[in-house]
């Protein structure tokens, strides 16, 4: 499978799983609800926020210009002063998006902003670690509002933060003409993530935080976006400590980015030889019609560039990132999330999957994973998801793809790894017979019960699941305040050593346990995908 079919078949697969919350119900009972509004000047201007059951929240602050007409394909600017007290109490507006799970279509590009989260009666001087949470959602869809820090905050005493980013063709566009404009192309929205981070480097003080004790925390997009940050050499200094959930580190070189660019202009009716024309033209269109054009459009980090010297994967595996703590982990059944498609579909269709994933090796992974004598409706989705989780089919996530990333990391800085393996959980949406086990993006509700698939998920949650999403919280409250993952009375998470190879199984009901790396490595039959090339993805 090549690299722009993963990502589009990340991005799809995510058009169902990752739901973002756009202006909660939570979100405005709490602001109906609120008492005691505070003020923060930050360096742009003061901001007004609300505060509900012992969280302070301040919603859409821009940390940058709007990136529209001129700015279009350009490196994030600041953003304009104001004067007065700005009303910090909604969600500013999601980045141009297709509609999706994420949320409806959007065509505003005045929406890099941040959202800040802290204790209530906290002030400045507090020091409090800070938890930045970088939204997934392929690249392509998604915003800072599907994260709600609020629980994070409450249970932990940490500082949260979230934020919006340009998504698809807005913000990983490259062509030969923006190249010799800027120097590279293609990396504009995770230019506008290192633009958010700076500006929690310069304000976070002022709600309490503390700049020298970040951690930045991603999931699936989001996870590569924080493998993203390790290797880069803009976003050094920015942070202390990295959680990557679901995530891997893909990257592209420039001149294939182009040709994807190039591909996109065409399909947006700017075409031609002259190229600073073509660029002219997509900075004149709509961004209705941009968005129209670009539902083939396959977004990626872009490297052989300043902001990424190397292919990401590349300065991983050698040891060329920031050398801070990091938790690593994914989910047991990745693959059950992106696997859907295959419902109802038989034994063929299963045949020519896995053909075209092993190619000569057809029949090696049919003996690891053969069809059944019995089978239902649900039969293919099943094995076509294991393949993919245990192969990291998609983009290098899961299975023995995240093995690994993290033995890889784990040779160079303190890593902790889990595994969600709680496989009879509620799912993300409501599919009549269908068992999701524990597939992409299914532990995000345990610790951001906002997150939804459009049918609330963490109201559905039993008294063992209340239990573990109590436990999350405290891990990745502790590591965000300790760089370990360290938590009294609660099962211990040994860091992962090579030799050792210790893995935190997340299980429901008090139940989670370190598991052993040869575990692990039987579970996603590693043997066998250690040896093929689809298990890093690209």
């Amino acid at each position: 499978m090549t690299a722009s079919r993963i990502r589009a078949a990340l991005g799809g697969a995510l058009v169902l799983s990752m739901a973002a919350v756009g202006l909660l119900p939570a979100t405005a009972s709490a602001t109906a609800s609120a008492s005691a509004p505070t003020v923060v000047s930050t360096d742009k201007g003061a901001v007004r926020g609300a505060v509900s059951r012992g969280v302070e929240r301040f919603l859409g602050i821009p940390y940058a210009a709007s990136p529209a007409g001129s700015l279009r394909w350009k490196p994030p600017r600041p953003a304009a002063r104001w004067t007065g007290v700005r009303e910090a109490t909604a969600f500013g507006n999601p980045c141009p998006v297709l509609p999706s799970g994420n949320g409806p279509r959007s065509e505003t590009e005045d929406c890099l902003d941040v959202n800040v989260w802290r204790p209530a009666g906290v002030r400045a001087g507090a020091r409090l670690p800070v938890h930045v949470f970088i939204h997934g959602g392929g690249l392509a869809n998604g915003s800072g509002a599907q994260n709600d820090e609020s629980k994070l905050v409450r249970e932990t005493g940490v500082i949260g933060v979230s934020l919006n980013y340009r998504l698809g063709a807005f913000g990983f566009l490259s062509l030969p003409a923006l190249t010799e404009e800027g120097g590279e192309s293609g990396n504009y929205g995770f230019m506008d993530q290192q633009a958010a981070l700076r500006w929690v480097q310069r304000n976070i003080a002022a709600f309490g935080g503390n700049p020298a004790a970040v951690t930045i925390d991603g999931e699936s997009a989001g996870g590569w976006s924080v493998c993203g940050h390790l290797v880069s050499p803009g976003s050094r200094g920015l942070f202390a400590r990295a959680v990557i959930q679901s995530g891997s580190c893909p990257s592209e070189p420039q001149a294939q980015a182009e040709t994807g660019g190039t591909a996109f202009a065409r399909q947006a009716g700017c075409d031609g030889t002259d190229q600073t024309a073509v660029l002219g033209c997509l900075r004149s269109a709509s961004a209705g019609s941009l968005l129209d054009a670009s539902r083939t459009f396959s977004a990626a980090f872009v490297d052989g560039t300043p902001t990424f010297p190397v292919n990401v994967r590349e300065a991983v595996d050698s040891g060329r990132f920031a050398r801070v703590p990091l938790v690593v982990g994914a989910n047991r059944d990745e693959g059950r999330t992106f696997a859907q498609g295959y419902i109802g579909a038989g034994k063929e269709a299963y045949l020519a999957f896995v053909q075209g994933v092993a190619g000569d090796r057809a029949d090696e992974v049919l003996a690891r994973y053969p069809w059944p004598g019995t089978s239902d409706a649900y039969t293919a989705a099943y094995l076509v998801g294991a393949v993919m989780t245990d192969s990291g089919l998609i983009a290098g996530i899961g299975g023995c793809g995240q093995r690994s990333l993290v033995r890889t990391f784990a040779r160079y800085t303190p890593t902790y790894a889990y595994e969600f393996d709680h496989r009879t959980g509620p799912g993300l949406t409501q599919i009549p017979g269908y068992v999701w086990g524990a597939g992409h993006a299914a532990e995000l509700a345990y610790i951001w019960p906002s997150f939804d698939n459009g049918t609330p998920i963490a109201p559905l949650f039993n008294a063992g699941e209340r239990r573990l999403a109590r436990e999350m919280t405290q891990y990745w409250g502790a590591f965000t305040k300790t760089g370990r993952p360290h938590v009294a009375r609660q099962p211990a998470w040994p860091a992962y050593h090579n030799g050792k190879g210790l893995t935190l199984s997340l299980r429901a009901g008090g139940r989670s346990v370190p598991v052993g790396d040869d575990q692990v490595s039987a579970e996603h039959q590693c043997s066998l995908w250690d040896t093929m090339a689809v298990t890093h993805g690209s």
